[in-house]
């Protein structure tokens, strides 16, 4: 039996508010959508916007509401099919939901085509700092972050560090009030990154961490300075190279990883595991294979030991 057809799903993800129904209305508005084909247009919750009837009908959208989140199932999103047989889905996501229970639930012919994120940018800092589990893994599916209503006094590039910092592949936009949208927002680095020598203040690491991969090529061939730990991981096989990173939380407590770079150096095998180590070294680049993209490596000029930082824990914000 051959199996179900592909249907492309375009995920919109963020929490009340935060202008998911408003992009997706523009969508429609510019035509994206009026192709003769059905849209299965799946509503987890209700914000202060609403599609009124006409556009939907001249879209050929079939609404379908999920009133609670205990209602998620992939049955229930097969019985949606099987009544609307539509070409494509939107489904508008609730962001005080798991994201994840959300995408399991998916049938398996259900293929993500696009997932976007849209945040209210006054509203960012209170959910990052009260429920930012719940808003850096909407960040972490994110092919598009767009920030809404973004003014003046917000801080885009720390906006910018925080989706990169989960997702490094994500688009990020800024929306203004008045409907300009941005999207090259520089960086005001807490370093001089024209020095001799770029020393790295051990609360900056974060900032450099996201930096060096967003624009490698302003550090290529240039000397760096930082604190980090040593790791000699298994799967490294590659003589005079061992790793450097630093633990960092993304978004709690319960979630902290280490985040750092390939190091090259002659003496690696006097540098323990698990060691601090204060690094001085020329930035590279090396094709990732993973990537398919250029990352940053170090090649070391001095690795020596040195107390741990004050606080060892790196952020991005």
């Amino acid at each position: 039996m051959l199996g179900r057809r592909p249907l492309p799903v375009y995920l919109f993800t963020g929490f009340l508010d935060g202008g998911k129904t408003s992009f997706i209305r523009q969508t429609m508005d510019e035509g994206q959508f009026k192709d003769g084909l059905t849209t299965l247009y799946v509503i987890c919750e209700e914000g202060e916007e609403s599609i009124d009837i006409i556009r939907l009908g001249e879209s050929r959208f079939e609404v379908r509401k999920i009133e609670d989140e205990e209602s998620v199932s992939e049955d229930l999103f097969r019985g949606f099919e099987k009544e609307v047989r539509p070409a494509r889905v939107i489904i508008e996501a609730n962001g005080m939901w798991d994201i994840n229970e959300l995408l399991d639930a998916l049938p398996a012919n259900w293929q993500l085509a696009e997932v976007i994120t849209t945040v209210d940018s006054g509203s960012f800092e209170m959910y990052l700092n009260n429920m930012k589990m719940m808003m850096t893994n909407q960040f972490l599916y994110s092919d598009l972050v767009v920030f809404n209503r973004c003014e003046e006094q917000h801080d885009r590039a720390m906006f910018k560090r925080m989706v990169r910092a989960v997702n490094r592949r994500a688009q990020v936009l800024y929306e203004t009030p008045d409907g300009e949208v941005e999207d090259n927002v520089p960086e005001e680095l807490p370093y001089d990154i024209n020095a001799d020598v770029i020393n790295i203040g051990d609360e900056d690491y974060g900032i450099f961490y996201i930096d060096v991969f967003e624009n490698l090529a302003n550090y290529i061939d240039k000397t760096v300075c930082f604190k980090a730990k040593a790791a000699h991981p298994k799967d490294v096989k590659v003589d005079k190279m061992f790793v450097v990173a630093r633990p960092a939380m993304t978004c709690c407590a319960e979630d902290i990883a280490f985040v750092g770079f390939p190091c090259e150096y002659a003496d690696n095998a006097s540098i323990k595991n698990d060691e601090w180590v204060e690094v001085t070294a020329k930035v590279r680049a090396v094709m990732n294979r993973q990537t398919n993209e250029p990352s940053p490596i170090m090649i070391a000029q001095a690795v020596v030991p040195t107390a741990a930082p004050e606080e060892e824990i790196a952020y991005f914000m």
